[in-house]
């Protein structure tokens, strides 16, 4: 068995057996930290964040580890040592995201990093060239604010962007801003960015002027673009429904609410129903299987790899990707039970 891998680990500790302490396979604390070449301290760390608890305890209230839980051990600590953060082992661990998905975001994450110290490498010896003209500081600072993408220059850039989308470029300037709502709330809300995200927007804009990408960009927002030809409410009360959905979602994966809850359940309802047009509003049913149907069919790796790179630019646009992956699901989760209740008995 690979420690990559969570499929051949349980999921719930339900199948635990009570009395497993008795287990002649279990292991304690110490024994465990050393068998994977840990602390006692992190171990111990891990449990009291609920990342990984033991399956049972001894009479003495000592922690008592089974194969299994060794197993979730060793590859929260692979994970650790490739710099993945407990958030993100987290998901992985409970199955929110799939660790393909996990593996390849890392991978994005770490080359955006080593870009970023070759750029800061390069900018130091530049500077460094420079130290006996007396005028290395001045130099530096003017070389960084020639690479570092401002607000300016980023506004322009989606600006041209936007007027190059046939469909965007055709939409009433407040469904534009209306579509690039969350996006200007989390990614271009940044004065000045960091290096690493200014290598991260470089490599977003690279993926912008992918013109496959924008063809994926479009597909994915499909139900917008056909809502705003014939809107049933003004683009300011869209907005401000898009945002009570927003908090509301938040709220939910605060609450680690199950997709098929009634909360979350209400939510997607709202949530789909926002994109329909007053003849889908009609049908809701018919709606909810066509908006489904292409939300599967839309996301696509670029599609990923735009939200990965969102996510280095800023780190609350997590909730925007969790939060879409928790709607999707209860979508899903709804369209089951309804195929359930109208197939023949």
């Amino acid at each position: 068995m690979s420690f990559l891998s969570v499929q051949s680990i349980p999921t719930s500790y339900d199948s635990i057996k009570k009395g497993d302490h008795l287990r002649k396979d279990t292991k304690t604390i110490g024994e465990v930290a050393k068998l994977l070449g840990t602390t006692i301290k992190t171990v111990r760390y891990y449990d009291d964040i609920d990342l990984l608890k033991p399956s049972s305890h001894s009479e003495g209230g000592h922690r008592l580890y089974t194969p299994e839980d060794i197993s979730r051990l060793r590859l929260i600590t692979t994970l650790r040592y490739l710099d993945f953060g407990i958030d993100e082992i987290r998901q992985v661990i409970a199955g929110e995201i799939q660790l393909t998905t996990a593996l390849n975001w890392q991978i994005e994450a770490l080359e955006t990093q080593v870009s970023t110290l070759t750029n800061m490498i390069s900018i130091l010896r530049q500077a460094q060239e420079h130290v006996s003209t007396g005028d290395s500081m001045d130099y530096m600072n003017e070389l960084v604010d020639s690479l570092s993408m401002n607000a300016d220059k980023r506004t322009r850039f989606i600006s041209s962007k936007i007027e190059e989308i046939q469909p965007l470029g055709q939409l009433p300037s407040e469904w534009r801003d209306t579509f690039l709502y969350l996006f200007n709330k989390y990614i271009m809300n940044e004065v000045k960015v960091t290096a690493a995200q200014t290598v991260a927007w470089n490599q977003l804009q690279a993926l912008m002027n992918d013109t496959q990408y924008m063809e994926e960009l479009v597909r994915f927002e499909l139900p917008f673009f056909n809502m705003v030809r014939h809107p049933r409410v003004p683009a300011a009360v869209w907005i401000r429904t898009l945002e009570n959905i927003r908090i509301r979602v938040e709220a939910a994966l605060q609450q680690k609410l199950s997709a098929d809850s009634a909360v979350v359940q209400a939510i997607v309802e709202d949530f789909v129903m926002m994109y329909a047009g007053p003849d889908q509003f009609r049908d809701k049913a018919a709606f909810f299987r066509q908006y489904a149907h292409l939300m599967q069919t839309a996301a696509t790796e670029r599609i990923e790899r735009f939200n990965k790179l969102c996510l280095l630019l800023n780190p609350k646009w997590d909730v925007i990707v969790r939060g879409n992956a928790l709607l999707m699901e209860g979508l899903e989760w709804k369209l089951a039970q309804e195929n359930s209740h109208s197939a023949p008995c």
